[in-house]
């Protein structure tokens, strides 16, 4: 659902394309061995490659990053020297949304180590974590909250500013 907030929340000139991670497999390097890179994450990466940034929307499991979406990270860094193709210098921010109280504060804290080791270069100007999502999120799954609303449209704004000034860097 805050996913699409950011889409409806888009300035003018910029798109968010939305992918699913539901046919990336668990990461078993046996498999990739045998069989290659799977063809979901190869679309997902040829996707991520003809972005001018990419935007982590997650939830929080257990005080960090949901270990299905940590998968697909760990498919797309394969091989190894796809990382500077796919990964290295490219804009990356992360907001989420929980039921809960924390905001998902930990997982995004957790994907920073991450986003480091692949060499993405973070957007820190802006911060979006929401708690009591259930109350946040009417029942057509849209921001029910005015400030929220804003929170979304000033950081999907900034994120769009921070990309765009990092295109051919």
């Amino acid at each position: 659902m805050l996913l699409r907030a950011a889409v409806e929340a888009v300035p003018a000139g910029s798109t968010i394309q939305i992918e699913s991670i539901r046919d990336i497999p668990l990461y078993d390097g046996d498999v990739e061995a045998e069989q290659g890179i799977p063809q979901a994450v190869q679309h997902l990466k040829a996707r991520i490659v003809a972005a001018d940034g990419l935007l982590i929307v997650t939830p929080e499991y257990n005080n960090s990053m949901p270990g299905v979406l940590k998968n697909a990270i760990d498919w797309l860094s394969r091989p190894p020297a796809d990382i500077p193709r796919v990964f290295r210098g490219r804009p990356v921010a992360i907001m989420g949304a929980t039921p809960g109280q924390g905001g998902t504060l930990l997982s995004q804290a957790a994907w920073l180590p991450v986003v480091r080791t692949l060499g993405m270069r973070p957007w820190f100007e802006g911060r979006v974590n929401v708690s009591g999502a259930g109350k946040v999120f009417d029942a057509d799954g849209r921001v029910a909250d005015e400030a929220t609303r804003d929170r979304v449209r000033t950081f999907v704004e900034g994120f769009a500013a921070f990309a765009d000034s990092q295109r051919g860097r």
